[in-house]
């Protein structure tokens, strides 16, 4: 569908696209204020639909407020504060979106975990952030088990499924509580949350995002929504609250504007189960990454009419290609708009079908209200058509505070005014901006951005492996999978049942989407005169070896 008609389509329906705008950043400023609170006097506004798979049940903004309420009113009756980190770890259910709303409403900082984390990744996590609760499912309960005698700082345990070991329930404590809570009051630039984001060496660093970072998403949102707010919106992502995407791009968002969002806890993605989802509770917009898409277009049936009432389709992660896009026309009946961000400064450049035709193999353009262009190193402004870095001019109201407890690592991230992704792009002369590689070795799998240093830290802990370098390779399906190239130690052989240990080894201690779908067993590791690992080196002869095999 063409962006005219898309307009025209609008016209018909009785509304305009609504303007996209950065809105007035105020000096105070609480999320979890502004994503429930400011709705409760409509008793009738649905917040969330939590669907089961064979039930569904609604919650209204009323509902959550009560709920977030009596959770802020526990965490503060065991001495949880302003400032102090709460660790949220489960899927897509209601009180994970509760207990988001009760943390920004406390002044606390939320520390949302993965769900498929392994022990390794949640010790860190939880030792780096200095988490003094943790609210979790069963599952998420059972792994604090083996670490928690090493996690000084972790006080409270509750669980969301009952009283388990030495978990507290959840339910149980909070309905005795008040559900009435007078929210801390933030200033707009008050830390509210900490999400993990992967590095190349060493442990996942956490970016620190101040209240703000809300209301600098939001045109973002909105532009690839092809606005928001409209008669009938109701929104849905398979994408995990864990991640700013699936809490950023969509949860919050949605309900700044007051509207209903579908939940949904998919244990293994099926594109027959999330088309019947979008059929059956009439979704109009949904944010579906890249691999999520293929998927789904890989298990469509020609010809057949899904009876979709999608209005808008927005994907980020990597990019599409014009097979994808033309699919999602003919049928999802969506221009599927692409957007771009990182975990430190998300939602800064986007496509908009309603607003100008997408180019593709192009992200898009600048979104209003933040100035993207395309520097050197020192944050120079390059000419148009020059390969360089993709930098976001600061401030800016949707980038981090910095990285927690690591100056160092955030000071690298900025130069000359501008933060720098760490991505390499151009911009042509009608400001489209093309995403050409990363600057680093960050690997996209799946839409996951999967670091190395945290696999071969894990894979170096197994007795059989000596040195290990861990790349991401070319895959038609995921974009990327994760290979680890290791020399073994003596006394090892290099056989399949070796394998399998290894890829159990990550999937147990560091996350199911994380271990190496393809492990090679090598002699040596290519390296400089330093001794620096030499990724790239490894990167170019794995594509050369799909090449000669095609």
């Amino acid at each position: 569908m063409s962006s005219t008609e898309m307009r025209e389509r609008a016209q018909r329906d009785g509304h305009d696209v609504p303007a996209i705008r950065m809105p007035a950043i105020p000096a105070r400023f609480n999320i979890g204020v502004d994503v429930c609170t400011r709705w409760i006097d409509d008793a009738e506004r649905i917040a969330l639909i939590h669907d089961t798979g064979s039930r569904s049940e609604r919650f209204s903004f009323r509902d959550i407020e009560a709920l977030s309420n009596q959770i802020a009113n526990l965490l503060r009756s065991s001495g949880i504060g302003r400032g102090a980190r709460v660790a949220l770890m489960a899927p897509q259910r209601p009180e994970a979106a509760c207990v988001h709303v009760a943390i920004y409403k406390l002044g606390a900082i939320a520390v949302p975990l993965f769900p498929l984390f392994g022990e390794e990744a949640i010790e860190h996590r939880l030792s780096d952030s200095g988490a003094e609760a943790f609210i979790g499912d069963r599952q998420a309960v059972a792994k604090l088990a083996s670490i928690r005698t090493r996690l000084p700082a972790l006080r409270h345990v509750f669980c969301i499924d009952g009283a388990v070991a030495d978990a507290i329930d959840l339910h149980a404590v909070r309905s005795r509580c008040p559900e009435h809570f007078e929210a801390v009051d933030t200033a707009a630039d008050d830390p509210a949350i900490i999400i993990y984001t992967s590095g190349t060496t060493g442990k996942s660093k956490g970016a620190l995002h101040a209240h703000r970072t809300l209301l600098g998403h939001l045109p973002g949102v909105e532009m690839s929504h092809d606005g928001l707010g409209l008669p009938g919106d109701l929104m849905w992502t398979p994408a995990d609250w864990s991640w700013i995407g699936g809490l950023f791009d969509l949860l919050l968002p949605a309900w700044h504007h007051g509207l209903p969002v579908v939940a949904r806890r998919f244990e293994k993605f099926d594109a027959a189960q999330a088309f019947e989802l979008m059929r059956r509770h009439r979704v109009r917009n949904a944010f579906l990454p890249p691999t999520a898409l293929k998927m789904m277009r890989a298990g469509s049936e020609p010809g057949r009419s899904y009876d979709l009432s999608l209005r808008s389709v927005a994907s980020g992660g990597e990019s599409l290609g014009e097979e994808l896009l033309e699919w999602g026309r003919s049928v999802l009946g969506v221009e599927i708009n692409e957007f771009y961000g990182q975990t430190e400064c998300n939602m800064v450049v986007s496509s908009c079908g309603s607003r100008f035709p997408p180019k593709p193999g192009w992200m898009g353009k600048a979104v209003p209200g933040h100035d993207v262009q395309v520097v050197d190193a020192a944050g120079a402004l390059l000419p148009r058509g020059t390969l360089g870095l993709i930098g976001i001019r600061q401030p800016d109201p949707v980038a981090f505070l910095g990285y927690w407890n690591d100056e160092a690592a955030t000071s690298t991230k900025f130069a000359g005014g501008f933060l720098l992704t760490g991505d390499q792009g151009e911009m042509d002369d009608d400001g489209y901006i093309r995403f050409v590689g990363r600057d680093d070795d960050v690997i996209t799998s799946a839409g996951y951005r999967i670091g190395p240093g945290p696999i071969e830290d894990c894979l170096l802990g197994h007795a059989a492996v000596r040195l290990v370098a861990v790349i991401g390779v070319p895959d038609p399906e995921r974009t990327e999978v994760v290979k680890a190239c290791i020399v073994l130690n003596d006394g090892f052989e290099p056989d399949a049942g070796l394998t399998r240990e290894l890829q159990d080894h990550v999937k147990r201690r560091l996350a199911g989407h994380e271990y190496p779908r393809l492990i090679e067993y090598l002699d040596s590791l290519p390296t400089t005169t330093t001794g620096k690992l030499m990724r790239r080196e490894l990167r170019l002869r794995a594509t050369a070896d799909l090449e000669n095999r095609a």
